[in-house]
């Protein structure tokens, strides 16, 4: 675990805990509050001077999922935490909303492939519990501006960020009717959806494809969405640990993306199954997910006010 980095609060300001994806490894995230200065709070965690922020991705994969909910869901309650939603959360909620009208539908298919993604949720929790989960979940934002700093779970895209909040006050927090609109091929709402949750993505040129960390195979890129693109190949613009074609990127295939400002205010994001020793993607922007669910770290960003970002402020377990 790394050392603290020096403050720039003002006295008696709140410091900021960015947590990564936990995915039901609730040991490595008890490890890791106790870590940081965290004691135990009723059934979650408190510190007397700092909050944690969680990036979302609490469910899916690991062994102690519903003890994670609680922990995490506890120091939300108490105001001792923040949390945003992560793409496992949103496919959670649409994977048991049933599509109106239609027999043995769902808004996310029940098909051999999500259902082995959700598997450890559905034999871990009860009917009861998971129907709490799902209805906490349809609560948390997309994305979380606090005192200078900003979170969300794959990408800051401003204009999608707006977008899916402008649909959420008109149409409900993930209501049917929300639904109807994001899991409409090629809607406006379904592309902000998979641009703020799973991150932009580049479509591979013809007969290139990548396998993902489940094996899949997959003819799209998720990018450094922080960076521009031009000038760059696919793997040199590529952000994860795929094996991606080291192939020129078309400037018109660029078209339509937007790149996070340098100057613009610290953002810290999961999602990524990162590796290695944490260190920040750019002055100003950070993953804290390396990997906890396929034997990595949980990793966490101790934010003190800083604009530019520092490695020696990552912590994990």
């Amino acid at each position: 675990m790394s050392n603290p980095g020096r403050g720039q609060l003002e006295n008696n300001a709140v410091g900021y805990d960015i947590i990564g994806d936990i995915h039901g490894h609730a040991s490595e995230l008890r490890a890791l509050l106790a870590n940081m200065g965290y004691g135990r709070h009723g059934r979650g965690y408190r510190h007397p001077d700092r909050k944690a922020i969680f990036v979302g991705d609490f469910v899916d994969r690991g062994p102690a999922i519903w003890e994670v909910l609680e922990i995490v869901r506890s120091m939300v309650e108490a105001n001792d935490a923040f949390a945003v939603m992560g793409n496992h959360e949103y496919n959670a909620i649409a994977f048991h909303t049933p599509v109106p009208n239609k027999k043995n539908a769902w808004f996310r298919v029940h098909s051999e492939k999500n259902l082995k993604q959700h598997e450890a949720t559905l034999s871990q929790l009860s009917p009861q519990q998971l129907g709490d989960a799902i209805q906490w979940f349809r609560s948390l934002p997309v994305a979380l501006e606090i005192d200078g700093v900003r979170v969300v779970h794959a990408a800051w895209q401003a204009t999608n960020i707006a977008i899916i909040n402008h649909a959420l006050k008109s149409e409900g927090k993930f209501t049917t009717e929300f639904l109807l609109m994001a899991e409409e091929d090629g809607s406006e709402l379904q592309l902000a959806i998979e641009n703020v949750l799973k991150g932009p993505e580049l479509t591979l040129p013809a007969g290139q494809f990548i396998r993902d960390k489940s094996g899949h195979q997959r003819d799209k890129v998720r990018i450094k969405w922080y960076e521009p693109g031009i000038g760059r190949t696919y793997r040199q613009h590529h952000l994860g640990n795929d094996d991606v074609p080291d192939v020129a990127i078309h400037p018109d295939d660029l078209r339509g993306f937007e790149t996070y400002p340098s100057d613009a205010a610290p953002v810290f994001v999961g999602h990524y199954w990162l590796t290695g020793t944490p260190r920040p993607l750019a002055a100003n922007v950070a993953c804290t997910d390396y990997s906890v669910a396929k034997g990595g770290k949980l990793v966490a960003y101790r934010w003190n006010g800083e604009s530019t970002l520092s490695e020696t402020n990552f912590h994990w377990a």
